[in-house]
């Protein structure tokens, strides 16, 4: 077991690992980044589907003291984002150290310095590392989550997460279910649409939808009125350009769009043109899930449909508490 003793330990090389690796490196203080996969941004590269693009404006996205390349377009498309990680680790001469699963993080009162067990994925051997502060830059996305559905483990045709789904392009007039309505749900919902599938996505909590221009004018709001002025307008906007969406099958939460982020973290959906989908009847909108039987999904309005494939855009549930100990 070997003791690095760095100022800074910083666990995960996403984008806010990276960022927070750069500004400490601007600032000439020693750190360490223990990332788990071998390559920083690994949820955007290995785990994002082809169509996905920053959903605010490119301005709002870039990272501390390293702007987005003026030749790129105003919503930065996937391809795009990972040459621009790249090119930040590079020119802040990043260096992960990858491979390396943490298994224990505690703040050892005797020295003052949190000690931090990690094992390298590679040779099998753990590795200890203390350092004065502790930055978890893991990100709400950890593990896929696919919740316990009655009958899932004898659906007859395909089941994936969302982080595995890559492009609708071989879904092609085949019946997909989508499971989940968040940001991700509902865009590859629109991809499967787009690509010929006969698209289902169930809805089965209130949500807020809004367009990309919205969310950015927001933004611009916030710097001059009132955070709940703010979003009052903005849920009022959002029912003059959307209409009812009871109609569809969709509820609007009681709070606004911008309270619901504050409050608990839950995300407006940002709409790519999945609400012209529905509102086509490309994309059929369906309740919660009852039970599964063989094909056959069974919903909690009695109704049931047949399907080839389920997409779960559940999400993904933290493991923070499995390795991270405090008081």
């Amino acid at each position: 077991m070997s003791l690095l003793d760095p100022v800074v330990i910083i666990i995960g090389a996403g984008a806010s690992g990276l960022a927070t690796a750069a500004c400490l490196t601007h600032l000439s203080i020693p750190y360490i980044i223990l990332e788990r996969e071998d390559c920083s941004a690994s949820l955007w590269k290995k785990k994002s589907y082809d169509r996905l693009h920053l959903h605010l404006a490119k301005q709002y996205c870039q990272l501390p003291h390293f702007p987005f390349p003026t030749n790129f377009p105003k919503y930065v498309p996937k391809s795009q984002f990972i040459q621009y990680l790249d090119s930040y680790a590079t020119h802040f001469h990043i260096t992960p150290q990858f491979n390396r699963f943490v298994d224990s993080a505690r703040f050892d009162e005797s020295i003052e310095k949190w000690r931090v067990v990690a094992r390298n994925v590679g040779s099998g051997e753990e590795e200890e590392y203390s350092g004065r502060f502790l930055v978890v830059a893991t990100g709400r996305e950890s593990e896929a989550f696919v919740p316990v559905v009655e009958g899932l483990e004898g659906f007859t045709g395909e089941v994936i997460h969302s982080t595995v789904y890559k492009s609708g392009e071989k879904y092609r007039e085949r019946r997909v279910l989508v499971v989940g309505c968040g940001n991700s749900g509902m865009e590859i919902a629109f991809d499967l649409a787009v690509h010929g599938a006969k698209t289902s996505i169930v809805v089965r909590s209130p949500i807020h939808i809004l367009s990309k221009e919205l969310m950015n004018w927001a933004i611009e709001l916030l710097k001059y009125l009132p955070f709940s002025t703010v979003d009052s307008l903005v849920l009022l906007l959002s029912k003059l350009w959307y209409g009812g969406l009871a109609k569809y099958g969709i509820q609007r939460p009681n709070e606004g769009p911008l309270t619901l982020k504050k409050k608990y973290g839950k995300s407006p959906v940002v709409d790519i043109g999945t609400y012209n989908k529905i509102k086509s009847g490309e994309i059929q909108v369906l309740p919660a899930i009852a039970r599964i039987k063989g094909d056959e999904v069974e919903f909690e309005n009695g109704n049931s449909h047949q399907f080839d494939t389920i997409v779960f855009a559940t999400g993904f549930k933290r493991s923070t508490h499995k390795w991270l100990k405090v008081k």
